[in-house]
């Protein structure tokens, strides 16, 4: 079974930052486009960012110019940076790969808050 290896969530103030990363097997990360999706309680899960194999990216509006999506292939790892975090920001976290099926990390809780 395919495994997304998640890390970098936490507490933070608004205003702050974070980084996540998310690490997956060499095979998966060549061939899929790679993304974050988030979900908060209550709510669907929600388009945060995608990244394809060749680098193109796409932003769900609500974060489009706070966070930036990017993946280092010689590490099998992609990354959103998120800053200007808002309190509506809180929420699991997951990690997608996408081709023609989609695997899932076990997600990571974001809480923003003063």
């Amino acid at each position: 079974q395919v495994q997304l290896v998640e890390s970098g969530g936490g507490s933070v103030q608004p205003g702050g930052s974070l980084r996540l990363s998310c690490t997956a097997p060499g095979n998966i990360f060549r061939l899929y486009t790679m993304g974050w999706y988030r979900q908060a309680p209550g709510e669907q899960r929600e388009l945060v960012a995608l990244i394809t194999t060749v680098g193109s990216t796409n932003y769900g509006d609500s974060v489009k110019g706070r966070f930036t999506i990017s993946r280092d292939n010689a590490k099998n790892t992609v990354y959103l940076q998120m800053n200007s975090l808002k309190p509506e920001d809180t929420a699991v976290y997951y990690c997608s790969a996408a081709r023609l099926e989609v695997v899932w990390g076990q997600g990571t809780q974001v809480t923003v808050s003063s």
